[in-house]
């Protein structure tokens, strides 16, 4: 029910409460709707500090934290594979009439230009960095990337993103900015 509700209508508090109720699995769930660009209310940038400050027990419960890590980097990881496999076989039309889809015609086009720029190393480095998380998957699909060279790249970036996020969390709690731990 939690997981139809943050689907259709999207609110940070469904995705606490599911994080609450699931764990893990929850975090897994939502990372995969987030990779794939379909959960703009709940970006990663909240979900892996809230998963750290909800299910470790403390700031050195370091297998529930590299829990946390690892199954956002692999969640985001297929959202960003689906949504690569989506640009690669449907193509830039297929994709700008989707409404989900919220890059416009000139986004993207930018977003192209950086890939044909810079080439493949744009991938990790726009996903281990805020706002361009994830925005290089559609044109690395474009330009057909090999897939296995995606995935790496981009797990390579996500897993950068990710642990910064659980650091500045951990960091967070140190400092007494979060009191959940």
């Amino acid at each position: 029910m939690v997981g139809v509700g943050l689907f259709f209508v999207g609110n940070k508090e469904l995705a606490k409460a599911w994080l609450n109720q699931y764990g893990l699995l929850a975090l897994f769930l939502i990372l995969i709707l987030e990779g794939a660009m379909l959960l703009y209310f709940a970006p990663s940038e909240s979900l892996v500090p809230l998963g750290v400050t909800l299910l470790a027990e403390s700031a050195s419960d370091y297998a529930t934290i590299g829990a946390v890590i690892g199954v956002a980097v692999v969640g985001a990881t297929i959202g960003q594979y689906a949504l690569f496999l989506l640009a690669k076989r449907g193509g830039r039309e297929y994709l700008l009439e989707k409404r989900w889809f919220r890059i416009d015609a000139d986004q993207l086009d930018r977003f192209d230009g950086w890939f044909q720029r810079w080439g493949r190393v744009v991938v990790p480095v726009s996903n281990a960095l805020l706002f361009t998380r994830g925005m290089l998957t559609v044109p690395a699909g474009f330009a057909e990337m090999n897939d296995t060279e995606f995935v790496v790249l981009s797990a390579l970036g996500t897993l950068v993103f990710q642990t910064w996020l659980a650091a500045a969390a951990l960091y967070a709690v140190e400092l007494g900015f979060l009191g959940f731990l």
